[in-house]
């Protein structure tokens, strides 16, 4: 799978994870995909929440790198 397969991969897989973090009146954007990493802004309730981290290792990272190839973590900005 090369890179711009991957990016969409990802980019499908983050629209699908949308609905349940807007429950919580936050939002996530796919920013970019770098050397394996996948780059996010949260956005919304998520600012400043205590579960920001826990919302992207157990939730976002978890699914991503079950799901897609080459995929080694996931940072915000």
């Amino acid at each position: 799978m090369d890179a711009k397969e991957t990016e969409k991969k990802v980019i499908d897989i983050i629209e699908k994870i949308r609905p349940y973090i807007n429950r919580d009146g936050g939002d996530i954007r796919f920013v970019k995909f770098e050397e394996g990493i996948v780059y996010v802004q949260m956005l919304g309730a998520c600012v400043g929440c205590a579960m920001i981290d826990s919302t992207l290792t157990d939730g976002v990272e978890a699914i991503l790198l079950e799901e897609v190839p080459g995929i080694i973590g996931v940072e915000q900005i």
